[in-house]
């Protein structure tokens, strides 16, 4: 197991790896779905994972924003372009 960010760690022995909140089986990708549908902090907790804390969520967002901020993005040219 390895921590990866404040709150956030892998083990390739869950979900092949994929982030989770650190001793839980809640992927990094589930939370951000769910709030990128509109889902409160509030009724995550309440409806789906009654066993992380709006900390936790933060955390994944912390850890999202750090992914994006890092991130490299170069313009590629489209030679099919069509009329």
């Amino acid at each position: 197991m390895v921590k990866i960010a404040d709150r956030i760690e892998s083990d390739p022995h869950i979900h092949h790896g994929k982030p989770v909140i650190a001793g839980t089986r809640v992927p990094v990708h589930m939370i951000l779905g769910l709030l990128g549908n509109g889902v409160t902090f509030e009724e995550i907790i309440r409806d789906y994972y009654d066993h992380i804390t709006k900390e936790d969520i933060l955390a994944y967002i912390r850890y999202a924003n750090s992914l994006v901020e890092e991130e490299e993005v170069y313009a590629v040219e489209n030679t099919d372009a069509q009329t």
